[in-house]
């Protein structure tokens, strides 16, 4: 407790420090700081692989990402721009300021181990803030890699490196020291949908700000006007990247009647055409899952389907690969029962037939979690139909696009169990600042707003 204490206050010093810094300064750090990934790219990956057990393509994609949310913030440090509003009184301007909003906690998972901290990092930093960071015991190699490459820009500019500590402290209880503590400005946390449910009423309960990015549980409908070809690919990989361990990952499928027994046949053969094996071996597709337990998750929740009379293709593990291999399952079910409605984070594909666009995404939005989902179609009204209010109800709706692979441009987040927040790109920022409406009368007259009169 004393050294998780020490810890804050120091974060709270370096914070005071830090949002007295030019934005602009902020950004030149943060420009620093990505030509340090470019140069580490690789051996960054090579750690993203052994912690999180990733194919070494997706750890070079995530030091990628990285590196584009810190360039994105660093030509955000000129543009974090207020509103200027006319007044209604004479001689009176009204303008908005956004503020460093203080201490920033971030909670990371092991499934992206580097790019969701460097989402939240980029952004507090360039907006005046500093990060506490509580990453995942199953990534702590990815963490100190990562405190390595800042450290080592702070020292470049010359700055101190203090407005990013880290927390490597495997107990579940500095989760819920963050939740509580009064000196986090605001706490964002990715993981499971029920780790949310425990953190969220404790910075509720301090009227503390959260920012949450948990359970997923994404559906594609794939339309009879689909190209099918387009959609497998998208299907295969949304449904096996990370073996099944993105929080993007396709775990519903909803095809038309009409294909549906086509597309399955083209599934299948791609299923078994996919390369298991070693993650740093750039023919490889699918790497191991995360642990033994998930392992066994994953076989538990298949002997349930089994016992259900679906009918399962594949799933079955690979013990002559090593722990945690497993060929990924496909299952098609003949309703959207509340096992299908439940997100098992490992690789096993749902499948289900609809017959009109409507149905479809009632089954869509039928699942307590809304965070990615698409649409595969080259019926335009389908389309518009699908992305307008009447459509999917998830933070991320995709045309011809699977639901896995984000670019940070966009802001990043879902809705209901997913936890509402928005991290990486748009106007995620104003999340890591306070706004200030100020009001300047620069006359010589005191006039009250709504015509008050009150003489004195």
């Amino acid at each position: 407790m004393n050294e998780y204490n020490l810890l804050i206050e120091t974060s709270c010093v370096a914070q005071k420090y830090w949002q007295s810094v030019p934005a602009p300064w902020r950004g030149e750090l943060l420009r620093i700081f990505s030509n340090i990934l470019r140069d580490r790219k690789f051996v960054l990956a090579e750690q993203i692989v052994k912690d999180s057990k990733k194919i070494i393509s997706e750890g070079e994609g995530e030091v990628q990402e990285m590196i584009d949310v810190c360039d994105f913030a660093m030509g955000l440090s000129r543009q974090m721009y207020g509103l200027t509003m006319p007044s209604e009184r004479p001689d009176h301007r009204i303008q908005e300021i956004w503020q460093p909003i203080g201490v920033v906690g971030v909670i990371s998972a092991f499934n992206f181990p580097m790019a969701v901290w460097a989402w939240n990092h980029a952004l507090a930093i360039v907006c005046g803030n500093s990060v506490v960071w509580k990453p995942s015991p199953k990534a702590v190699g990815c963490a100190i890699m990562c405190k390595q490459a800042w450290d080592a820009a702070c020292d470049a500019a010359n700055l101190p490196a203090h407005d990013l500590l880290l927390i490597l402290n495997e107990d579940i209880a500095i989760s819920n020291l963050l939740a509580k503590d009064k000196r986090i400005a605001l706490l964002s946390a990715t993981g499971s949908t029920e780790m949310g449910k425990s953190l969220a009423p404790q910075v509720a309960q301090r009227l503390g700000r959260g920012l949450y990015e948990l359970g997923g549980n994404n559906s594609m409908i794939v339309s009879q006007s689909a190209n099918l070809e387009l959609a497998k690919r998208a299907i295969v990989f949304s449904a096996v990247g990370t073996c099944g361990q993105r929080c993007t990952t396709l775990r519903r499928l909803i095809v038309h009647s009409s294909i549906y027994d086509e597309l399955l046949i083209s599934i299948k053969s791609a299923y078994t055409k996919l390369v298991i094996g070693d993650p740093m071996d750039r023919s490889t597709l699918v790497g191991p899952l995360i642990s033994f337990d998930s392992l066994e998750k994953m076989q538990d929740v298949l002997n349930i389907c089994k016992a259900n009379n679906y009918i399962v293709t594949g799933g079955t593990p690979i013990p002559t690969l090593g722990l945690g291999y497993v060929n990924p399952a496909i299952v098609e079910v003949t309703e959207q029962c509340q096992l299908v409605q439940e997100e098992t984070f490992a690789p096993i594909l749902y499948v289900m037939k609809y017959e009109t666009l409507s149905e479809a995404i009632a089954l869509q939005n039928g699942v307590t979690q809304g965070l990615s989902s698409c649409i595969f179609t080259d019926n335009i009204q389908e389309a518009e139909i699908f992305i307008s209010a009447v459509g999917s109800d998830c933070g991320i709706a995709n045309v011809n696009i699977g639901p896995s692979g984000a670019e940070i441009g966009g802001a990043f987040g879902g809705e209901k169990e997913t936890g509402g927040g928005r991290e990486s790109g748009s106007d995620a920022w104003k999340a890591y600042m306070r706004r200030m409406t100020v009001t300047v009368n620069y006359g010589k007259d005191l006039p009250l707003a709504q015509g008050v009169q009150f003489d004195i």
